[in-house]
């Protein structure tokens, strides 16, 4: 977030603009499916929820909290917009009042939040605190073992997608970075290290285009998997925007074992082959492209691998 959108009204208005211009450069119809903005989806979605709750008799208590992070613009609603819609999951997205602040999450409000539902699962989606998933997995003082997703997009794709979306947005955060350090008070900060500081300083982002910066933010907080050592967690998973969507069943199949949730030919339902179109490859900064394919190979290498046997 840019230091002028932090003061209300500043912060409405600048999300404001940046929906104006989403909808200049992808249309409408790409933004009502992005923000799940459909008034009829939502009703029905909603009244099915309703009606299993009622039905259903579960005391609260027993919820699964799962904690779905990774990067913003890595296809995160497409992957889980099946298991979303299902009655067994309370869903709480990064506009949700009582879950977030202005798309952080409130950490202190999770156990509470989980405690009192009677759905099977509480999926959160903070993606902005994704580098703090660790502290939500061993300290949050949850019912029952929290499990993660950790999800990732092509460097190619989630770039398009994300200047598309917040222009040079990640150029200015790293800029900022590299000019005030570690403890800029950016979102975009967290996890960092003095290593990760002297890269984003050696490169200068403020010299980047906005594709390379957006490429190697997508550097530096994918790297997070590995130097978290999520890598090496049982009940955490990583999942693949791309293979999803070439191939959306077995992909949905690797989850649902993950979860523990049955799989449904419905949970997939939505999935549009189109949305795997990649493209020409961009041009982008020698350096950062060749930090980007190093990391998309051992990413590549993690999907659908398990640690310790599935995940109970």
């Amino acid at each position: 977030m840019a230091d002028g959108e932090k003061a209300w009204p500043g912060y409405q208005w600048a999300r404001v603009t940046r929906h104006v211009g989403w909808i200049r450069t992808e249309g409408l119809a790409k933004l009502i499916e992005e923000d799940q903005l459909d008034p009829v989806r939502r009703a029905s979605v909603a009244w099915s929820k309703w009606r299993w709750l009622r039905s259903a008799s579960r005391p609260p208590g027993g919820a699964t909290a799962v904690f779905l992070v990774g990067l913003q613009r890595s296809g995160t609603n497409m992957m889980l917009r099946g298991l979303e819609s299902c009655p067994e999951f309370e869903v709480h997205n990064e506009n949700d009042a009582r879950a977030f602040d202005r798309f952080r999450l409130r950490v202190t409000a999770v156990p509470s939040i989980v405690s009192s539902s009677r759905s099977h699962y509480v999926l959160f989606k903070p993606l902005c605190d994704s580098h703090a998933v660790t502290t939500l997995l061993d300290d949050c003082a949850l019912p029952k073992p929290p499990k993660a997703i950790w999800a990732y997009r092509g460097v190619d794709g989630r770039v398009r997608s994300s200047v598309a979306k917040f222009g040079d947005a990640n150029r200015r955060a790293l800029t900022s970075i590299a000019d005030r350090g570690l403890a800029d008070g950016r979102w975009e900060a967290g996890g960092l290290d003095e290593e990760a500081l002297g890269l984003i300083r050696g490169i200068d982002p403020a010299r980047l285009s906005p594709e390379s910066a957006a490429a190697l933010f997508w550097y530096l907080r994918n790297s997070l998997y590995f130097t978290l050592g999520l890598d090496r967690r049982a009940d955490v998973t990583l999942a693949s925007y791309d293979r999803f969507v070439a191939e959306p069943e077995v992909s949905m199949r690797a989850l649902c074992m993950f979860l523990g949730f049955p799989y449904a030919p419905h949970l997939i339902a939505h999935v549009d082959a189109r949305s795997a179109s990649a493209g020409r490859p961009l041009v982008l900064d020698k350096r950062i492209r060749a930090l980007c394919d190093e990391l998309t190979g051992r990413l590549e290498a993690g999907v659908g691998r398990t640690v310790n046997g599935p995940s109970q």
